[in-house]
């Protein structure tokens, strides 16, 4: 594995076979991807040229400007009757040397994604991004507006790497009668996909506050069927002590 960095970006060779799907045909298949941290919370795939069907790209004559990767070509990526325009950056002279030969995707732009045989969404899982999900008996109270939501002696207690410890319930212990389902849904590579609901207390409407996962990933099944609060926006009280908000993109 080699790792490398400039300013704020480090880019990583990772081991896993990558493989993108558009308009039904596979465009890149590699086994030596490069894992580009543009930003601090998660990577993104940079593919050796040699591993994309080239001929699925069709140059603009626009090119993309990053202060730290350089200027990349762009490219509209073509199959078929389907088009992708401007979904394809590819870096021939960057100031990263690592990145020279490379194509980006945008994520958002492709069918699907996969990291081995296992479709992957969102992005790419961070290798150095880690969740744990225990077991626990801490008393557990959530206040919203001073009216107790929710109070559980049986959370389970989700541990990831960067992000304050989520606390999952069992909804038997949360105030039904406070909640009203949305039609929001948020997406994690490492949970799957989230339903939210809005918590109303008195007059005071507090949208999207409370989610769950209702068919998370294996690696976060333990909490399949259970809630969470943002702690960044209750007051969460964990065995009788009243926890300080944590200050977070959440907040």
């Amino acid at each position: 594995m080699t790792t490398t960095t400039r300013g704020r970006v480090k880019v990583e060779v990772s081991g896993k076979r990558v493989r993108v799907l558009f308009g039904g045909r596979i465009i890149v298949d590699s086994t030596r991807p490069m894992l580009v941290w543009e930003k601090p919370y998660y990577p993104t795939y940079y593919f050796p040229v040699d591993d994309v069907q080239t001929d699925a790209l069709v140059a603009t004559g626009a090119t993309k400007h990053s202060p730290s990767r350089g200027d990349a070509d762009v490219h509209d990526v073509v199959v078929g009757d389907r088009t992708a325009q401007g979904a394809a950056w590819w870096y021939t002279v960057p100031p990263i040397e690592d990145l020279a030969g490379t194509v980006r995707f945008d994520w958002e732009a492709m069918d699907a994604w996969f990291e081995e045989d296992e479709q992957v969404y969102v992005h790419p899982r961070d290798p150095y991004k880690r969740i744990d999900i225990l077991q626990g008996s801490r008393h557990i109270r959530v206040e919203v507006d001073g009216v107790t939501v929710a109070e559980s002696t049986r959370p389970r207690l989700l541990f990831e790497t960067s992000l304050p410890t989520r606390y999952y319930l069992p909804k038997t212990d949360v105030r039904l009668d406070l909640l009203t389902p949305t039609d929001h849904v948020t997406h994690c590579p490492y949970k799957g996909d989230a339903e939210y609901y809005t918590v109303t207390t008195g007059d005071a409407t507090h949208e999207n506050l409370m989610w769950w996962y209702r068919h998370p990933t294996r690696e976060s099944e333990p909490i399949a069927g259970y809630v969470s609060f943002y702690n960044e926006r209750i007051d969460l009280y964990v065995d009788g002590q009243l926890q300080e908000r944590p200050r977070t993109p959440f907040s």
